[in-house]
């Protein structure tokens, strides 16, 4: 764990219109609390997409043809770098803005909290965390509870 205030560049691209979306402040914020204690500085890219570029850019990466709720791109380490020498370059996410309004509405929860979860659980992705198995994605959900709940947002795995 890394303790003291971390460096945090986050970038955020709107490709659909902003109206009922998330600022871009909650967005760093969402980021910060998911980093916090874990990384030291950090830059990242987010962008917002409509169905059209979130299916293209899952199918293209994923090999999945259709839009997903968020894509998580981790940076690759360029060859090279002598040893001990890190980029704060973290990645990118894209979030489909629609595929992230259906799931609130199906899942009776806040847009903006859903938001933040999804935010969270990409930057996890970024960081390495992984859910392929079972005991992989208990560990990442209870992370992503904490995360959560420290930002005062309800556990997103229990069904009301």
């Amino acid at each position: 764990m890394t303790k003291g205030p971390i460096r945090l560049d986050v970038s955020i691209n709107y490709g659909v219109p902003r109206k009922g979306l998330p600022a871009a402040n909650s967005f760093r914020k969402w980021v910060a609390a998911a980093l916090e204690g874990r990384i030291r500085e950090a830059d990242l890219a987010i962008r917002v997409v409509d169905n059209k570029e979130g299916r293209s850019l899952n199918r293209h990466y994923r090999g999945r043809d259709y839009a997903t709720n968020v894509l998580s791109f981790p940076a690759d380490m360029p060859e090279g770098l002598p040893e001990g020498v890190r980029l704060p370059l973290l990645g990118d996410l894209v979030i489909c803005a629609p595929v992230v309004g259906r799931e609130a509405r199906e899942q009776k929860k806040a847009l903006n909290d859903h938001y933040a979860h999804l935010t969270v659980h990409g930057t996890l992705h970024l960081l390495g965390w992984d859910h392929e198995d079972e005991r992989e994605a208990e560990c990442m959900e209870q992370l992503e509870r904490e995360i959560l709940a420290s930002l005062g947002i309800a556990d997103p795995y229990t069904e009301d």
